[in-house]
């Protein structure tokens, strides 16, 4: 039987309470540090109309959200692909590829991401992308070319920069997906591994055709989880000037000084980010639930 949701008196109190908590703040804003609001120009930050070509395109602050978007799609698929791989190695019974495993993520995770990303930006942009001389090759593309790169990843211009903080943060979150992907093929039950034995499988076989495909349903959720956190990680990459939410938003303050509405309006886009990403994975737990009944 279904549990209705009641509203009760302390829920009642508790929301009374936080209303008054939000308008205080907004009254000591406002009084004591004598701010004046100033919320009608934000929306020209976010959208702006181009009489050239006669359409609204993205401002400031949604070029900033479409590069973080870019910057987590990418990184999540580049950190499942480091992650699942050292997963493997955490759990294999070679010792050398278990050191590799659980040297790698004791590494990364006692780490700050910060210098993480100041070590693979000057030695990323500055050794390994001259050498490979992708920026000379995408600036002596086609501009249809040039377009497509700018949508997809970065303009070429940003490029290097914009693949220093995507390596950075796909090694960094890797180490968690690392023991996500561990966790879910040792909590696999001791007898499907038996069942493979008995059936002769080989290791290749076993994990891709019995243990991984298991493994996979309750390694999902939490790996959607890690996407969601690396949308915020993300912010971090604004001290090597990728041009993400959060760069965008120190530069427009510096630029016109309104402090609350900007870092309110960038609080609220980081919501509505990660709110959509938890609703897309709780659909997803729901239909993996029912298919496992």
């Amino acid at each position: 039987m279904k549990r209705k949701n009641r509203i009760t008196p302390v829920d009642i109190i508790i929301s009374i309470l936080i209303a008054g908590a939000a308008i205080y703040i907004v009254f000591r804003v406002k009084v004591g540090l004598n701010y004046q609001w100033n919320w009608a120009v934000i929306p020209q930050y976010l959208w702006r109309y181009d009489e050239e070509s006669g359409k609204w395109v993205a401002n400031l602050l949604m070029m900033g959200v479409f590069n973080t978007i870019r910057l987590s799609f990418w990184g999540t698929i580049l950190a499942t692909i480091f992650g699942t791989v050292t997963g493997l190695c955490r759990v294999s019974q070679n010792i050398f590829f278990r050191l590799i495993g659980r040297s790698y993520v004791e590494l990364i995770r006692n780490l700050p991401p910060l210098i993480l990303i100041f070590i693979f930006y000057f030695f990323v942009s500055d050794q390994i992308m001259p050498v490979l001389h992708l920026h000379d090759f995408l600036c002596t593309r086609s501009d249809a070319t040039q377009q497509v790169c700018q949508i997809v990843f970065a303009p070429p211009e940003f490029f290097s920069a914009f693949v220093s903080a995507l390596v950075s943060l796909a090694i960094f979150e890797g180490a968690y997906i690392t023991e996500i992907v561990r966790a879910g093929i040792q909590s696999v039950e001791r007898g499907q591994w038996e069942a493979c034995y008995a059936l002769g499988l080989s290791k290749w076989h076993q994990m891709r055709h019995v243990i991984l495909p298991q493994a996979m349903q309750r390694i999902l959720p939490p790996l959607a989880g890690q996407f969601i956190s690396l949308i915020k990680d993300s912010a971090i990459v604004s001290v090597i000037s990728i041009q993400e939410l959060t760069f965008q938003g120190m530069e427009l303050m510096a630029a016109t000084y309104l402090t609350f509405e900007i870092w309110i309006t960038i609080a609220l886009l980081y919501l509505i980010m990660t709110l959509t990403c938890s609703l897309a994975v709780e659909r997803v737990e729901i239909h993996m639930a029912k298919n496992r009944r």
